[in-house]
């Protein structure tokens, strides 16, 4: 059977890990496989050491990166980080694609707002933010796609660049802040909310299982 293995970034947060260790588990009891969460830094175990243990039990796992950009993580450190795996515990990996910004995701988020924010609130699709600009710009298409979808004005708002919350918030009458996140992080929780008409969807956490069921499947498919 081939195991799965998430691939976070890590995070200094100290709730960050039992997010992804939720979304692993649920991922893996979609596809009915083992599941494993493991990390590129920070948070253990990273993906190396994870191998090496899982390398005692299988032969073969797919890695599905929590990523949703094709950013420098993505292009680079995920791929090194696979072949460093590979050779130190001698497991055969499978490098799945990352989360994305595609139709799968724009219909999570739009389904996040229609169950989350208040009748007619603007939306802020709030993300880390890059130095990428191809990347930056697949996060506004995103935010276009979910604005297609729900009808709803959405702006792409990032932690590290360009406008912020607060811009935001001054020129909406009801602002819904969804994070396109996978799970708690510290730029998350810099987010100023205190205005009485600013609302916050939860980082996207287990919700996100069925896509990384799907980057699975791409690879090893699976009886549905």
């Amino acid at each position: 059977m081939v195991a799965l293995i998430t691939l976070g970034h890590g995070s200094r947060h100290g709730d960050a890990p039992r997010g992804v260790d939720t979304l692993a588990a649920a991922a893996g009891d979609l596809l009915g496989v083992p599941a494993h969460a493991a990390y590129l830094d920070l948070n253990e175990p990273l993906l190396i050491d994870a191998a090496r243990a899982l390398a005692a039990t299988h032969n073969h796992a797919v890695v599905v990166p929590l990523l949703f950009t094709r950013a420098y993580h993505s292009r680079v450190d995920v791929p090194s980080a696979v072949a460093e795996a590979h050779a130190a515990s001698g497991l055969n990996l499978t490098l799945a694609h990352g989360l994305g910004v595609g139709q799968d995701m724009a219909q999570l988020l739009a389904w996040r707002v229609h169950r989350e924010a208040p009748t007619d609130a603007d939306i802020a699709l709030y993300s880390v933010g890059t130095s990428c600009d191809d990347a930056n710009r697949s996060v506004a298409n995103l935010a276009d796609d979910v604005a297609e979808l729900t009808g709803r004005r959405v702006w792409a708002v990032a932690a590290t660049r360009g406008i912020t919350i607060g811009d935001v918030a001054a020129q909406s009458n009801k602002l819904h802040i969804l994070p396109l996140f996978v799970t708690a992080g510290l730029l998350l929780d810099k987010v100023d909310i205190r205005a009485p008409h600013v609302t916050v969807s939860p980082p996207l956490g287990r919700d996100l299982a069925g896509i990384v069921a799907a980057r699975y499947r791409d690879c090893v498919p699976v009886p549905a």
